[in-house]
């Protein structure tokens, strides 16, 4: 890729974060974005598996597994990346970041929290469709969080959800 279409993408993306992290700033969305990030955490993604895969029913059990089993198998290409791609989250890189209490310290790419929600939340809905009209926003909600607490470039929430939803599809499809 020419040298010109990373600078355009990452002035892009640049802009995009600021927006996000500091233009839509409002009380409501502090306490919005700070209750729903937890969904995309270790706590969070594998309480609900577990608790799909030891008192689901019929899929809703099945779509724990899985869930379980993409859930850990997702983050094995995000500490590889995370290590390969050492990207400074974003508040560490632009001084006028909005973070909230406990900025994370570890690389900031791919979003970790994304790829969790994601990896849980696509064997739900593939077992029951019509939950993804709930779930499959409120996995986004999840990923733009991270970017509206000062986290994540939105990239990083892009790359999480395409490794996330990716291994989800696979271990269906080989869980088959």
């Amino acid at each position: 890729m020419s040298s010109k279409v990373v600078h355009w993408l990452q002035d892009h993306e640049t802009r995009l974060f600021h927006f996000v992290n500091q233009r839509i700033q409002h009380h409501f969305l502090d306490q919005f974005f700070t209750k729903f990030t937890h969904l995309g955490g270790a706590t969070a993604s594998i309480m609900i598996s577990l608790c799909l895969a030891c008192f689901g029913q019929g899929s809703l059990r099945i779509a724990g597994f899985q869930a379980l089993l993409a859930l850990a198998i997702s983050h094995i290409p995000v500490a590889i990346m995370k290590k390969r791609y050492p990207r400074l989250r974003p508040y560490l890189v632009h001084p006028q970041t909005i973070t909230h209490k406990n900025p994370l310290t570890d690389h900031s790419f791919p979003s970790g929290h994304t790829t969790a929600i994601f990896s849980v939340i696509v064997p739900i809905v593939y077992a029951l469709p019509m939950l993804g009209l709930l779930l499959i926003p409120l996995a986004f909600v999840v990923g733009m969080s991270r970017i509206y607490l000062g986290l994540h470039y939105p990239s990083d929430c892009i790359v999480g959800c395409l490794i996330g939803t990716t291994i989800s599809v696979v271990t269906i499809a080989f869980w088959g």
